[in-house]
């Protein structure tokens, strides 16, 4: 369907409260306000009748489009090409004091004329609380102010608009060099709608990029692939809910694992798995406030116990902590590319998925190797939740995927449990903390035994997805980066080999499970093909460059082992007080070996100035302007 363009050819922009997506033909398919969860004033990504949009696109019928980032900022910028000029459409958001919750947020959408002249078409349609409220509109000096029930929002324009019924369009012209533009702003604290000046516009956009360039300063990688990591940082960034520290897994809903299936939730929210990945990252790259802040939520989650059926925690919460995701139908919403139902809520947040404990107790592990030293409270919380976790562990469970269909024996919660106690015993003895460190020692001894004898299938040679079946499934790809499991035992390569089969699409696409993605047609899913693939990552030869690298400088995506793996001592860590405890203003030096992993998919390295036919750092800069690979964004948490 043309009136759904493509997942990935979307641009993410946001205020560290919220985010909104931009296609690349201009439009404004999906903001909520004022939160990541909050209801949505534009969602054509969801039903292009029904959702709302804010579309700024050329008055043309034949144009070609790309989209990229103002080099090292969230700052969007989507360019038109015509046959009568080149026009682009920069949007982003301020971030103004993002610890401070608010319901005032501003879009702005700057259109400009590189070259030749150009005509603009502006569609502004909000639809509030997900389509389903009615509003007004009422026309100012410098704009318009729509007004629901449950938001109001004002529309700033430099050109005169047209009220047509509950919507509003414009059309202009503008000539090379000039500039035009649009401020969106929630909930605005008077009617009367501040004047558009072009001294505001750029005081924003300056401070925008300051805001984002100082925060990338802060980042210690080095690497050769800075461009992507930085890429991806960025992205974590504009996930984070800046007032709790809680990172959303996704900050959209009801996008389909397939075209046309059920399988669509509601990913707006904060996983403790998922969010405790990525302070792997974030710690990885130097960014411990970010990652502190996140401990501190997750300290705060661990004292409520406010799980039932999951244990003392919750798979997921509501950025604020909230444990209400009460799941609800749109049912009027036909769902991206008629994939029905859309959620909002997730019904699966009292599941019993007991991977989360050790994914949490990892990260408060390497929190610590890194100098946030957990206090009195947090520990003796976590100690807590361990004795529970000591004595439930083996039963049932839902599982990493949140199957609807009965609980079972995971192989990957049994491993993730095995995590949380070896975590758990290194962590007391490394603090010298009063534990039962004999009793969490022995439950680690009796997984490990447990999932070698269940876990693994002899007529597979591989670990199964759950005990008794012959099911694989890629969560198992942990094994050996936890620490369960040497990289070159057999058992391992026997089951990496078997995954090689069924779930390894190489240099592609890893499947969640075996089927999951259906195979091109009539190719088999077992036969892998050279054509239209990429090409892998050239492995580490001795002499190579990337052969000296420090841990620090790997990848994204390829991981240094625990330290007990690589057979040295890591210099010892200045130890704080973390946000476990009592926050220390200052952190102190960083632990070796750190895991580097990305939120987004690394794109391949952009080109050298030889290649891309310039010279010098002039041709340098060009290319950071004509890249469309800096545009995607993973706007779904699965797909």
């Amino acid at each position: 369907m043309e009136r759904y363009p493509l997942i990935s050819e979307h641009g993410l922009i946001g205020d560290l409260q919220t985010s909104a997506l931009v296609s690349t033909d201009g439009t404004i398919d999906w903001f909520c306000v004022p939160r990541f969860d909050s209801p949505s004033v534009f969602a054509s990504l969801l039903d292009a009748d029904r959702g709302g949009r804010f579309r700024i696109a050329p008055d043309h019928v034949n144009y070609v489009t790309k989209q990229l980032y103002f080099p090292d900022t969230a700052i969007l910028i989507t360019r038109f090409m015509t046959p009568d000029g080149v026009g682009e459409v920069v949007d982003f958001m301020p971030v103004d004091d993002p610890e401070l919750a608010t319901d005032n947020h501003v879009v702005i959408r700057l259109v400009r004329v590189v070259r030749g002249q150009m005509a603009f078409v502006a569609d502004c349609e909000p639809r509030f609380d997900y389509g389903r409220a009615s509003h007004d509109v009422t026309t100012m000096d410098n704009g318009v102010l729509f007004r629901s029930s449950v938001l109001d929002l004002a529309l700033g324009s430099t050109v005169p608009l047209e009220v047509d019924g509950s919507d509003v369009r414009a059309r202009w012209s503008l000539n090379a060099g000039q500039i035009g533009g649009f401020v969106v702003e929630s909930s605005p604290k008077q009617v009367g709608y501040q004047s558009i000046t072009g001294e505001r516009v750029l005081a924003a956009f300056n401070q925008t990029v300051r805001f984002w360039r100082d925060w990338l300063a802060r980042s210690t990688y080095a690497g050769r692939w800075r461009e992507s990591i930085n890429r991806s940082a960025i992205t974590l960034k504009l996930m984070t809910y800046a007032p709790t520290g809680a990172l959303v897994a996704a900050p959209t809903t009801s996008l389909p694992e397939q075209i046309g299936g059920e399988r669509n939730w509601d990913y707006r929210f904060t996983w403790v798995r998922d969010a405790s990945f990525s302070v792997y990252a974030l710690l990885g790259l130097g960014y411990t406030e970010e990652a502190m802040a996140f401990l501190r939520w997750l300290r705060d989650r661990a004292s409520e116990r406010a799980g039932t059926d999951s244990g003392p925690l919750k798979i997921m919460y509501r950025i604020d902590g909230s444990p209400d995701l009460q799941e609800e139908v749109l049912e009027h919403f036909e769902g991206y590319r008629g994939s029905r139902p859309v959620h909002i809520g997730n019904g699966a947040s009292d599941q019993l998925q007991l991977d989360i404990y050790g994914e949490a107790m990892d990260s408060v592990y390497r929190a610590s190797r890194h100098g946030l030293t957990i206090g009195h409270e947090g520990w003796n919380d976590l100690c807590s939740i361990l004795d529970w976790l000591s004595e439930h562990w083996d039963q049932p469970e839902e599982g990493i995927w949140e199957t609807r269909g009965g609980r079972k024996d995971f192989t990957y919660g049994r491993l993730m449990s095995w995590v949380a106690m070896d975590r758990a015993v290194r962590l007391a003895n490394q603090l010298g903390r009063p534990a039962a460190v004999g009793r969490w020692a022995t439950e680690r001894d009796l997984i490990y035994q447990q999932i070698m004898q269940k876990g693994w299938s002899k007529e597979r040679g591989a670990f199964v997805q759950q005990y008794g079946s012959q099911v694989l499934d890629a969560s198992n790809l942990l094994m050996p980066l936890v620490g369960f499991v040497a990289p070159r035992d057999p058992m391992w390569l026997s089951s990496l080999e078997a995954m090689e089969r069924d779930v390894l699409d190489l240099y592609v696409l890893v499947r969640r499970r075996a089927g999951s993605v259906r195979p091109p047609r009539g190719r088999s899913p077992h036969v892998r093909e050279d054509v239209d693939v990429l090409e892998p990552p050239r492995p580490v030869r001795r002499g190579d460059r990337a052969d000296r690298r420090t841990a620090r400088q790997l990848p994204s995506g390829v991981h240094a082992p625990l330290d007990d793996q690589r057979g040295d001592q890591p210099r010892r860590a200045a130890r704080q007080e973390s946000p476990l405890g009592r926050p220390s203003s200052q952190a102190g030096p960083r632990d070796a070996p750190t895991r580097i992993v990305s939120a987004v998919s690394a794109e391949p390295a952009r080109q050298t100035s030889r290649e891309s036919g310039g010279t010098g750092r002039r041709a340098g800069l060009r290319s950071q302007f004509t890249d469309p690979g800096l545009s995607k964004v993973r706007c779904c948490k699965r797909v």
